[in-house]
C-alpha cells in the first residue's frame, strides 16, 4: 500500500467572508502550515487541493490540484482531484484531510490504514452524546475508485457518506471531537487560539 495525503482547501470560506481559511493564521503560523507538518510525517507524498490561482500557494513547495468537476461540487471533488494525482504518483490510497482543522491526530494514517479492509473507503468518526459522527473530510481513499467516484460526481452526487456506503465504507472511531475541530468562522479562529 502506497499511501499518498491530499490537503483539502477547495471550498470557498463563505462563513469566513471568503478567501483561503488556510491561509489565516493560528498563533502566527498558517492554518496551513499546521496541517503540512501534521499530516507531511504520515504519508509518502502531499498536494494540496484548492481552485482559483496555484501561486498563492507557491511558498508551500506542493503541487496544487485543481477540483476536476466545475462549481464548487464540495469534498468528493477534491478527494478525485487527490485520487487523479495520486494516480500519477503510483499510489494505492490517499489520505485527506481539510485545511482548517490544525489539531487532528498525528497517528490519522496510521489508524486509517490500520481500519481499511479490500477497497473499501475508511472515515475517520467521533462519538459524542453515544452515537458515531463521520468526519466527512478525513478519510483513507482507494485510487482504484476514481473512476467510479467521478461518475458519481457527473451524476450530481455530493455527499460523501451517500458515495462511500455504496463501497461498504467503513469508519475508525478517534476519541475526541475536539481532534477534528475546524476553523469555519472567526469565532472558531477565536476557540482555536484558547485550545493552542
Amino acid at each position: 500500500m502506497k499511501v499518498v495525503g491530499v490537503i483539502l482547501a477547495g471550498g470557498q470560506a463563505r462563513r469566513m467572508g471568503g478567501g483561503d481559511k488556510g491561509l489565516l493564521e493560528l498563533g502566527g503560523v498558517p492554518l496551513l502550515q499546521r496541517v503540512v507538518q501534521r499530516l507531511a510525517p504520515q504519508v509518502e507524498a502531499l498536494c494540496l487541493n484548492a481552485n482559483g490561482d496555484a501561486a498563492r500557494f507557491a511558498g508551500y513547495g506542493l503541487p496544487v490540484v485543481a477540483d476536476p468537476v466545475e462549481g464548487f461540487a464540495g469534498p468528493l471533488a477534491g478527494v478525485l482531484a487527490g485520487m487523479r494525482w495520486a494516480q500519477a504518483e503510483g499510489a494505492s490510497h490517499v489520505v485527506s484531510v481539510a485545511a482548517d482543522t490544525p489539531f487532528f491526530p498525528r497517528d490519522l494514517a496510521e489508524r486509517l490504514i490500520a481500519g481499511a479492509s479490500g477497497s473499501s473507503p475508511v472515515l475517520a468518526a467521533v462519538r459524542e452524546a453515544g452515537r458515531v459522527r463521520r468526519q466527512p473530510t478525513f478519510g483513507l481513499w482507494p485510487v482504484a475508485l476514481a473512476d467510479d467516484l467521478e461518475a458519481a460526481l457527473g451524476e450530481g452526487l455530493r455527499k460523501v457518506v451517500h458515495w462511500t456506503e455504496r463501497h461498504d465504507g467503513r469508519e475508525v472511531v478517534f476519541g475526541s471531537s475536539d481532534a477534528f475541530f475546524n476553523v469555519n468562522t472567526p469565532e472558531d479562529l477565536a476557540a482555536a487560539e484558547l485550545m493552542l
